[in-house]
């Protein structure tokens, strides 16, 4: 019998950074990953690190938080996570009003700079000013996000942590008293469990009759080799449609659709941003479609095509960049950034997942998640089940 004080499920950046955290409090934790290749959102993402993103006083404490946590990752994992600081060019649409679209961003613990084409091609020259009708300029950190995971995994491994590489099939159960977890080799016996599946999240709690506001969507972009273009600054639209469709996406007359997985698109959308890293390759654009089935298929060769033409119109230069079109599922909860903590009616279970801004708030969630859990448990969260 393998008996642990914590199971992880999912190894992205969340359940890497959670196990971490727990490992240091000197606890005994396991790390499931379904996906020894890590095809998953922690690999196929910007890697921003939004600490202006905070709208009330605890938001802006978590991301005052998180700053200064990747500041010093580094140095405190012995692996480099490739933070820096650059600037972040939110881009608005030629036909758009920039006065009105800046004034949605003044609820932000940082508010942005309001920049003429004029002035933001000064800033990143990459950029089509034909195509819009101005940029917010914020301060904004970046990591190398499959780094950053491999940091906190081989800090985790150091601290006496293991990582197994299988999927949890079933969530081991007395009643409502969560006892461990089942896998195609094994069975693992612990008195807490945390999902961090991100995507996956919503399968695996339904599987023992727990619904949960946390949904995914199917996010397609595309990843270049190294070329010699430099992007100075990460650019993204200011209009961020994604949020839109998915708090849409939470709604009660949809919820039969996720309970009964179809491959129907239910919505799209396709935002033309761009992030090069160190190392000189890109990521760009991301489209982001609600379909219900998480082994859906999609058209690889017109996710691609409307990709490129999207950011083709922001920033030409990047348009035909040799790359591959990869995917993956994307948690998501509507009307909120996150679901951490205890879930109610089912002792032991507990749930990190569903970050809209996952590098600014799991890793300072994570510190408090371990803390609430060693040192004040009372004041862990609960989630109504």
């Amino acid at each position: 019998m393998k008996n642990f004080d914590w199971i992880v499920i999912g190894a992205g950046i969340t359940g890497s950074a959670l196990s971490y955290e727990l490992a240091k409090k000197g606890l005994k934790v396991l790390l499931l990953e379904k996906d020894p290749n890590y095809s998953n959102a922690t690999r196929y993402s910007y890697g921003g690190v939004a600490y202006w993103s905070g709208t009330d006083d605890f938001s802006n404490k978590l991301c005052q938080e998180s700053r200064e946590i990747h500041h010093n990752l580094s140095q405190e994992l012995g692996y480099n996570t490739e933070f820096r600081e650059l600037d972040l060019m939110l881009t608005m649409p030629a036909d758009k009003d920039p006065e009105m679209i800046a004034e949605d961003y003044q609820k932000f613990l940082i508010k942005p700079q309001l920049l003429t084409p004029k002035e933001a091609i000064e800033i990143e020259p990459l950029l089509n000013t034909d195509a819009i009708s101005g940029c917010l300029k914020l301060p904004h950190g970046h990591i190398h996000p499959q780094k950053t995971n491999n940091g906190y995994q081989q800090a985790f491994l150091k601290l006496g942590g293991t990582i197994n590489y299988e999927e949890v099939s079933q969530l081991l159960s007395q009643n409502t008293i969560i006892t461990g977890v089942k896998t195609p080799q094994e069975e693992y016996f612990s008195e807490n469990v945390v999902i961090c599946a991100g995507g996956l999240s919503h399968s695996l709690l339904k599987s023992i009759g727990i619904a949960v506001n946390i949904y995914f969507t199917h996010s397609q972009l595309i990843l270049t080799s190294t070329v010699d273009i430099n992007l100075k600054t990460l650019v993204m639209p200011a209009i961020l449609n994604r949020l839109d469709i998915e708090e849409k996406s939470g709604d009660l007359e949809l919820e039969s659709l996720w309970n009964h997985p179809s491959d129907e698109i239910i919505s799209d959308v396709m935002e033309p941003g761009a992030i090069q890293f160190r190392d000189g390759h890109f990521c760009l654009g991301q489209i982001s479609q609600i379909i219900t089935n998480p082994q859906a298929n999609f058209d690889r060769h017109l996710a691609e095509k409307t990709i490129r033409e999207g950011v083709g119109k922001i920033l030409p230069k990047l348009e035909n960049l040799p790359g591959k079109l990869h995917n993956c599922l994307v948690a998501f909860c509507p009307g909120a950034n996150f679901l951490v903590g205890k879930i109610d009616h089912f002792q032991g279970l507990h749930l990190f997942s569903g970050f809209t801004s996952t590098f600014v708030f799991a890793p300072p969630l994570a510190k408090r998640f371990a803390s609430w859990v060693t040192e004040d448990a009372e004041k862990m969260p609960s989630l109504l089940s």
